[in-house]
């Protein structure tokens, strides 16, 4: 497996570093005999190059396995002309990858802030309220006066089906329940037609139990009973909200592993931010990235149906949950170990088979 790995900014470069050792470490244990590629973009990339990416990287990426992305300094890339392009979005929208699957769990040893739970937000990615890939030139926001902006939101059926059938697929692997989150007492068009079209594909999938949740009072819902939850699926602003949530109910944002999948490729990236604050200071949680690379080798796996695969992305999986029993993790899930220490004992973990 092929897999191209770009540090990004802030926190990036130590958290990737701390991802890179895990996964040659699980790549020595199972025989994967993975090839990492180094490759950057956003800062380092607009330093050298001129823009944040560049066409050739994007063949590079599409001609390999799998991506890994650090996370990227998005809000200070203002000005595409001027080659400020938001990664993130870039590989999202080129590569179209419409779905984002965001797991949120509890862990032994670890803080849980409103008790056990284990979901999976399942986010749409292409379109919605994102103003930057919802138009095919240009953003969605219209200045129309120096007072008054204009938002516009794409909803189609064609993205509104494949999130909604991958939902219920993920839903099936799991406890067989799915809630569908939206906003159609507002959205009534839009909204509406994503709310028809999940219960349209839910007749597809008479196994898995349906409810339906308004947007509103599903933060207040997850908040009270989060153990409720399994499978939710939803729009893309509305994902991005309720992923970055439920991943910190669950003991820290550091936490939320996420993994961007088309039917062609998958890219792995943090579900957090660059944290320029903490950059620099050994101190940022590497695990969000760590799952996210599990993630990707679990994707990898069952597209190419080689097991060993998925054995590393569950054993990435198992040490992870053994490392923040035992304290081998960072301060903010509850252990000891600055940014390289934790990513170094993960690696031993692997190695030696605990």
């Amino acid at each position: 497996m092929k897999i191209v790995v770009i540090p990004g900014d802030g926190i990036g470069a130590e958290t990737m570093a701390a991802t890179v050792e895990v996964l040659r470490a699980a790549s020595k244990r199972y025989s994967l005999k993975l090839e990492l590629v180094d490759e950057i973009a956003g800062h380092a990339s607009l330093a050298r190059h001129g823009a944040t990416v560049t066409p050739e990287l994007l063949e590079r990426v599409s001609a390999a396995d799998g991506l890994m992305l650090g996370p990227m300094s998005t809000f200070e890339f203002k000005d595409e002309s001027r080659g400020e392009i938001n990664p993130s979005k870039f590989f999202r929208k080129e590569l179209d990858l419409f779905a984002n699957i965001r797991p949120a769990r509890t862990y032994a040893g670890m803080p849980a802030k409103l008790g056990a739970m284990d979901l999976v937000v399942v986010r749409e990615n292409t379109e919605g309220f994102y103003a930057d890939r919802n138009v095919e030139s240009g953003s969605s926001e219209i200045l129309v006066t120096r007072d008054v902006v204009i938002s516009l939101r794409r909803i189609t059926r064609h993205c509104c089906e494949r999130i909604a059938r991958a939902a219920f697929a993920l839903a099936m692997t799991r406890r067989r329940h799915l809630s569908v989150v939206h906003k159609a007492n507002v959205l009534k068009i839009g909204d509406g037609m994503f709310l028809d079209i999940c219960r349209a594909v839910a007749k597809e999938f008479p196994e898995v139990r349906v409810d339906e949740f308004i947007v509103d009072a599903m933060m207040a819902h997850v908040v009270r009973d989060p153990k409720r939850f399994d499978v939710i699926v939803t729009t893309n602003m509305f994902g991005d909200i309720l992923s970055d949530l439920t991943a910190e109910i669950s003991g820290s944002l550091g936490m939320g592993g996420s993994l961007n999948l088309g039917l062609d490729h998958a890219m792995g990236q943090a579900a957090h931010g660059s944290a320029p604050d903490i950059a620099g200071r050994d101190v940022a949680n590497p695990f969000s990235l760590v799952l996210s690379a599990g993630m990707l080798l679990e994707w990898f796996g069952a597209k190419s149906g080689n097991a060993d695969f998925v054995a590393a992305a569950q054993a990435i999986s198992l040490g992870v949950a053994g490392a923040i029993e035992s304290g081998e993790c960072t301060a903010d899930a509850g252990g000891r170990l600055g940014t390289r220490a934790t990513g170094a004992a993960l690696a031993q973990r692997l190695s030696a088979g605990r």
